[in-house]
């Protein structure tokens, strides 16, 4: 089994947004890290969205709905 490195690339970057977000405190950086980690899509690239199983589609729309709240967080907590 062959796994490809956009799986390495995903789960590194995803890591890299939940450290600076939960260690750091710098929830922009956060925002940056996880959504940088959604190019790096860890599932069949060469699937198209429509022919994607239901979960693996909640998944990266749950990604990028975190992405969404993480930056919009950090807007919040810079402007006081």
């Amino acid at each position: 089994m062959k796994t490809p490195f956009n799986k390495y690339l995903y789960i590194g970057f995803l890591l890299l947004g939940i450290y600076q977000a939960l260690f750091t405190k710098d929830y922009m950086q956060s925002a940056a890290s996880l959504g940088i980690a959604l190019a790096f899509d860890p599932f069949n690239k060469d699937q198209k969205w429509n022919d994607r199983p239901t979960w693996q589609k909640a998944v990266l729309i749950i990604h990028l709905a975190l992405v969404a709240a993480m930056f919009g967080f950090g807007i919040g907590v810079s402007s006081k």
